[in-house]
């Protein structure tokens, strides 16, 4: 009976520790789990944080990107050139910029569509550059093509004021040389004419643009003193612009009067016998005669023997 009474009690005291022993590996598999679970959720806080911050950092990444867009449009409105071909090629740019601004708006949360924009941004800043740069030259350029105008534009009046000059005084000695070789010529006299019937009829006009021609008319006065033989007789006239009227303007259509030289629109070659001799003389024009004042001048030799003018409406 002591036998069995102490066996019981030892199965006891097995049992008791087999519970201690289960209860204890519990606790412990429960704070395993409770620390496996609280690792857990500190690695999905981090990378929730992780993905809030890296939302926050492509807004204003796209902020910075659209402000820089904004900016660089405004900076190519101030760029203004002449050249029509440039100045299409900057709206153009510039409706591009229209273009990446709107698509910085739709793709807010886009990392890597935000960076693209990012980097054609730059590319059109480096783009503009280059027009700054094509701009500046062609602003030199047309400033030195300007002076050059204005110098050439000013030896042309300089020479008309000289040849107007020449011809008065040559004027005021016509009145005073009553005979000698120079040729002299009366009644100069212009008027706009239609040509008709094949060029066989003439009628006069004084509409600039029905006028076919400018038929110029003139008679070279009688001079014993004059050397006899055949000479050429030039027409030169000056446009209501100031133009000088030429079929081209080249050595072939130019000559000399008075020490300078200019364009004819019309020559012809005379045989003068030291009696008058009538001359028509007609200056054609390529495109149609404009309305307004025609100054025209008849010479022989480099000088002046006729001189009129014509206001055509």
């Amino acid at each position: 009976m002591e036998e069995t009474s102490a066996e019981s009690t030892a199965l006891k005291e097995e049992k008791k520790s087999r519970k201690k022993s289960g209860l204890l590996l519990f606790l412990l598999l429960s704070l395993a789990g409770n620390g496996v679970l609280f690792w857990m959720y500190w690695q999905e806080r981090d990378r929730a944080q992780t993905v809030v911050t890296e939302k926050e950092t492509v807004i204003v990444e796209r902020e910075n990107v659209k402000g820089d867009l904004v900016q660089l449009k405004e900076d190519y409105a101030t760029l203004q050139t002449s050249d029509k071909k440039i100045q299409a090629e900057l709206d153009e740019k510039k409706e591009q910029i229209d273009q990446l601004i709107a698509e910085a708006d739709k793709h807010k949360g886009d990392a890597w569509y935000i960076s693209k924009l990012k980097k054609e941004t730059e590319t059109l800043r480096t783009i503009m550059k280059g027009y700054v740069h094509t701009i500046d030259s062609l602003n030199i350029f047309n400033k030195t093509l300007l002076k050059e105008n204005v110098k050439v534009r000013t030896q042309f009046l300089s020479e008309k004021e000289k040849a107007n000059s020449l011809t008065k005084e040559k004027e005021d000695l016509e009145g005073v040389i009553n005979t000698g070789s120079i040729l002299k010529a009366s009644g100069t006299k212009a008027e706009g004419i239609i040509v008709r019937a094949g060029g066989k009829k003439e009628s006069e006009t004084k509409k600039a643009r029905k006028s076919d021609k400018i038929k110029v008319t003139l008679t070279i006065g009688e001079n014993t003193l004059a050397k006899k033989g055949n000479r050429d007789v030039y027409l030169r006239v000056v446009t209501p612009d100031g133009k000088e009227l030429s079929r081209a303007l080249d050595d072939a259509n130019s000559f000399s009067f008075n020490g300078v030289r200019g364009f004819f629109c019309a020559r012809q070659s005379i045989k003068y016998d030291n009696k008058e001799l009538p001359v028509t003389l007609y200056a054609e024009s390529a495109k149609k005669f404009i309305p307004g004042k025609y100054i025209l001048e008849v010479y022989c030799e480099q000088n002046l023997m006729g001189q009129t003018t014509l206001v055509l409406e």
